[in-house]
């Protein structure tokens, strides 16, 4: 008896999307998202490289005093 894969592929896209919502709790960037993102709002516009969207996004965070508690 083989098993319909539709249960695995719901559990999987809750832990995807779990994952995600940490993801923004923590901060941590979600460079699919933002690929997504500029391939369906800005097709004509390149892309940043991960490296480049990670330094962007670290320095959004960083560089506002009073943006962070500690």
């Amino acid at each position: 008896m083989t098993r319909s894969p539709a249960p695995l592929n719901s559990i999987l896209g809750a832990v995807q999307r779990c994952a995600a919502v940490v993801r923004r709790i923590i901060g941590v960037p979600d460079y699919d998202t933002y690929l997504a993102h500029m391939a369906a709002r800005h097709p004509d516009a390149a892309p940043l490289s991960a490296r480049e969207f990670e330094l962007t996004r670290m320095n959004d965070r960083y560089s506002r005093p009073g943006s962070r508690c500690c």
